[in-house]
């Protein structure tokens, strides 16, 4: 009896995360009927359901596939890319204020962005890969600044402030001079996902897929990553040619996710720290409610601010600064208070 009760204890961790994902998996599923009934004209979950398996002319059926559905769409995927390239940052360079936009990652991957929209402006396919490229330099641009035997995690900080200011001033300069070029790219300046369609969704859907995948068979070497280096190398892990590895992922999903919705901050720092604190560090349970949990968070967060002022909207970078901003700071003074 008593070998009986300690093997149920054993295991109640391990259920209750997964009871964690599975809210968070219903959550989704919800946030996705709930949001695209949300609007000027509103709509029951019944009814968002019939206009989502039903084909016909009515007025449901119009605003919901052709508009909201795929806006809510492209919301998710952005959300699950920028949160799972956040997991992976923090792993990589073992701090957990690492994200794609506290290290400046976005700022280069727009910078590339912008640099595809002025030089190819009929090549709008273009768009995902110049963003995938700039921030993969910038991600490895961050690293070797920070590296001095081994990442500090203070100068990966400053030196992703430094290099976002850099690139901020470059993005402001291409806007100031090259305004007609981007003048048809309003969301991706402003980071929103006004305008998005299915072909916003098929644009970013094959690279996050991509994205998704990968992550799929990192969890288990990640977690060895995480035990440092000394340790990773004893078990066989070649730990630079896998941390090289986790950055090109990482900029494939950030890239794709701001290739579509331009600067959006701090999906990436808040989501893995929320999925941490329920689910534990395991990446095995940390990726999957990473997931889910970022797919909700951007599609509420859009919702919020597609209808909050009215007939105008609010991008949803904005919302989301107003949640990310105060949270960086508390996590900042929990660190100070915990002596790191």
């Amino acid at each position: 009896m008593t070998a009986q009760s300690k093997q149920t204890g054993k295991h109640k961790p391990y259920f209750g995360k997964l009871l964690v994902i599975l809210i968070f998996a219903v959550t989704s599923v919800l946030s996705v009927l709930i949001c695209v009934g949300i609007g000027s004209v509103k709509f029951s979950i019944a009814e968002v359901w019939r206009a989502l398996w039903i084909n016909d002319d009515s007025t449901a059926r119009l605003l919901i596939w052709n508009l909201r559905f795929p806006r809510v769409l492209v919301g998710g995927l952005v959300g699950i890319c920028l949160s799972l390239s956040g997991c992976i940052l923090q792993g990589v360079m073992r701090n957990t204020m690492a994200s794609p936009s506290t290290i400046g990652v976005t700022g280069g991957a727009s910078f590339i962005g912008y640099l595809t929209l002025v030089a190819f402006p009929a090549y709008s396919y273009l768009l995902p890969i110049g963003s995938i490229i700039g921030a993969f330099v910038t991600t490895m641009l961050i690293y070797a600044l920070a590296y001095q035997k081994g990442v500090s995690p203070v100068k990966m900080i400053l030196s992703g402030m430094a290099v976002s200011a850099l690139f901020s001033a470059f993005n402001d300069i291409i806007k100031t001079f090259f305004a007609e070029s981007l003048g048809n790219a309003s969301g991706f300046l402003v980071g929103g996902l006004n305008g998005c369609g299915w072909d916003s969704f098929r644009m970013v859907l094959p690279y996050a897929l991509c994205g998704m995948f990968v992550c799929l068979f990192l969890p288990s070497k990640m977690n060895i990553l995480m035990l440092g280096d000394e340790t990773a190398n004893s078990l066989g892990l070649r730990t630079e040619r896998f941390r090289f590895f986790l950055i090109a992922v990482s900029s494939l999903l950030a890239g794709a996710a701001i290739s579509v919705a331009g600067l959006i901050s701090f999906v990436g720092l808040i989501v893995p720290h929320i999925a941490r604190m329920l689910v534990g560090s395991d990446y095995k349970y940390l990726f999957p409610a990473s997931t889910l949990l970022g797919f909700t968070l951007v599609t509420v967060c859009d919702t919020i601010g597609r209808v909050i002022l009215p007939p105008g909207e609010v991008p949803v970078s904005i919302i989301l600064s107003f949640i990310g901003a105060p949270f960086f700071l508390y996590l900042l003074r929990t660190r100070q208070k915990d002596g790191g």
